[in-house]
């Protein structure tokens, strides 16, 4: 079963047992991967998306929904807050399985060995290993601190 088709069988799932929550934002992700085909459309492309397509549209509403999360901390708004967290929690299902800090570290490490000692090429060679499964802020601070920046 394709990531589309789970999504829209949780989705009928969510709305006949009335998970208002859950039937709100798998309505808005499915409005994002429609416009993520009409987009496909427009370039000439094949009209289905494929699970790497959904997966990048649904890394991208979690980024956005972390970073959400952030502001309204800082803003104080504790409802907000709470709102964004329940429907992050809906969105990291679909996700893999995050890669930990330490495999990040580790693999940084064996990148900077064999002789990729800058920030570039070692964030390139980390994000194509890793694609999807790894936060690029994570990334960013280790390579820093590796390299001593």
């Amino acid at each position: 079963m394709s990531l589309i088709e789970q999504i829209n069988l949780e989705f009928k799932e969510a709305f006949k047992s009335r998970k208002e929550i859950k039937v709100n934002v798998l309505r808005f992700l499915n409005a994002q991967l429609h416009n993520r085909r009409i987009e496909k459309r427009s370039k000439g492309g094949d009209v289905e998306l494929s699970d790497d397509e959904v997966l990048d549209v649904l890394g991208k509403e979690v980024k956005k929904r972390k970073e959400a999360i952030e502001l309204f901390k800082k803003s104080g708004r504790g409802d907000l807050v709470k709102k964004e967290e329940e429907e992050l929690v809906f969105l990291e299902i679909y996700l893999p399985k995050q890669v930990s800090r330490k495999e990040i570290e580790e693999k940084v490490e064996a990148i900077l060995a064999g002789g990729g000692g800058d920030f570039v090429s070692t964030m390139k060679t980390l994000m194509a290993e890793f694609k999807g499964r790894i936060d690029g802020k994570i990334a960013t601070e280790i390579i820093k601190n590796k390299l001593g920046q």
